[in-house]
């Protein structure tokens, strides 16, 4: 028989998501505030509730998210909504709709400035990619299909997904996955519009953020030497999937056997490896080409050919490294959708919540912020048992990334007893809390000694 539980109304504050307060923290290192503050839009030029405000309580929905405009009501009765994210206002859902209506393009510089500032702050060293030719931090730039089919919103078109949607642009740093850069595409624009400005601004963050030696990759859809222009002029290594486009198969097998390496892995299936170069007179130097070239004479199941299988893999690269490990650096680079997948799926981002295109691109801009601040949670609750860090509770394995939607569960959504007393903000605990003591650590790494605000206490 189950337990009948009586239901009481209690007088206690609490908050399922203290790890607001992280989210609030780390945008302190930012001036994201004070240059949102100055923007004056020529629609609004008195607002009564600030830029500021509102692009704030839309980060902190989508660091829990919450994506739709109207996932902000239940918070606008919650002071721990507005002292965690340092809001003089929390706006309504019409508000927060109609300013980010009238936005446009004048909070872009401005939103990405501060989220390369604040990767600059809080990440000093990124985990390289060791190669025989060096040590490198990957750069990958790809585009996504956003899923929005069945909808009358603007820019949604048919990707080459085959669904209606929209096929924004995405720019990562490092194997952990930062977001440098994103924008907001129809879903029938090919993928290699526009992408040399974008690989050019990107690459730009990039130099701002790190030191480190930067590697590109791109895939087939952007073999362009528009593309390998701006590596050139950035000075950063490349990787790029070359397009066959009429080039034959089977010249390529002449060549392969000719100047490629060959190896059988089975029974009638020959893999030919190897480099080739080509000048390129428009780029005034000439390129290497690495290339693979598998014949299948018999099939994985035993069947004969009566006309052989030719597959060819051929790659751009600027890289010295033998063939092999050429190819396995770009097969690294479908780490990125890994990337996509947590925008998507635990982000709740890939059907944006507003029928005007200007507006779904404003929100998806803010989601490369939140995403960031999730994202440097996770990779600084891994800090364990390192340089004073706390174990993971038993349940966590050990990961080199974590995924955001474990940031979520495990730290957004920690639940707290909020108690407010002398000007002071007490988050408390309950007894067993497995992310209590990570969930410390990162609050009193994110809070500086000169952090103005309210202090917040936590209690033991």
């Amino acid at each position: 028989m189950s337990i009948r539980f009586t239901i009481v109304d209690g007088t206690e504050r609490l908050s399922s998501h203290s790890g607001l307060a992280l989210i609030g923290s780390l945008m302190e290192d930012t001036q994201l505030k004070d240059r949102l503050s100055q923007v004056t839009l020529p629609s609004c030029l008195e607002p009564e509730i600030s830029h500021s405000d509102v692009v704030c309580s839309m980060i902190g929905l989508l660091c829990l998210g919450k994506p739709d405009f109207a996932a902000i009501e239940p918070f606008r009765q919650d002071p721990f909504f507005v002292q965690s994210l340092g809001l003089d206002t929390c706006p309504s859902s019409v508000t927060l709709r109609q300013r980010l209506d009238m936005v446009g393009s004048a909070f872009d510089p401005i939103v990405k400035d501060e989220s390369t500032r604040l990767l600059r702050q809080r990440i000093p060293q990124l985990l390289p990619v060791s190669t025989s030719a060096g040590e490198f931090v990957p750069v990958d730039v790809d585009v996504s299909p956003f899923d929005n089919s069945k909808t009358q919103k603007e820019g949604v078109s048919k990707t080459y997904k085959g669904y209606d949607g929209y096929a924004p642009m995405f720019a990562y740093l490092g194997q952990e996955g930062y977001q440098m850069n994103v924008e907001l595409r129809e879903g029938k624009q090919h993928c290699q519009a526009g992408t040399p400005r974008f690989l050019r601004e990107s690459l730009g963050y990039a130099a701002q953020i790190t030191r480190q030696k930067l590697l590109v990759r791109l895939d087939a859809g952007n073999d362009s030497q528009d593309n390998i222009k701006e590596c050139l002029k950035a000075k950063v290594d490349w990787i790029i999937k070359r397009n066959l486009r009429k080039e034959s198969p089977e010249a390529w097998l002449v060549l392969a056997k000719h100047v490629g390496t060959a190896y059988s892995p089975r029974r009638g299936k020959t893999v030919w490896r190897g480099e080739t170069f080509r000048e390129m007179s428009e780029l005034e130097t000439r390129l290497r080409i690495v290339f693979q070239v598998t014949e299948r004479t018999i099939t994985a199941t035993g069947q004969l050919l009566l006309v052989p299988e030719v597959e060819v893999e051929t790659y751009w690269t600027s890289l010295a490294c033998p063939p092999e490990e050429v190819m396995a650096l770009y097969h690294d680079h479908g780490t990125s959708e890994q990337f996509h997948s947590e925008i998507k799926s635990d982000m709740d981002l890939e059907r944006l919540p507003s029928g005007a295109f200007a507006t779904n691109a404003v929100i998806l801009l803010l989601g490369m912020m939140a995403y960031n601040l999730l994202r440097i949670c996770g990779q600084e609750s891994l800090q364990e048992a390192e340089g004073g860090g706390e174990p993971r509770p038993a349940y966590r394995r050990k990961a080199e990334r974590r995924r955001l939607r474990t940031v979520m569960q495990d730290l957004m959504y920690l639940a707290c007893r909020v108690i407010t007393h002398a000007r002071t903000w007490t988050l408390s605990f309950g007894r067993y809390c497995p992310w209590k003591a990570v969930w410390t650590r990162l609050y009193q790494t994110f809070t500086s000694p000169s952090k103005k605000g309210t202090p917040v206490a936590l209690s033991p």
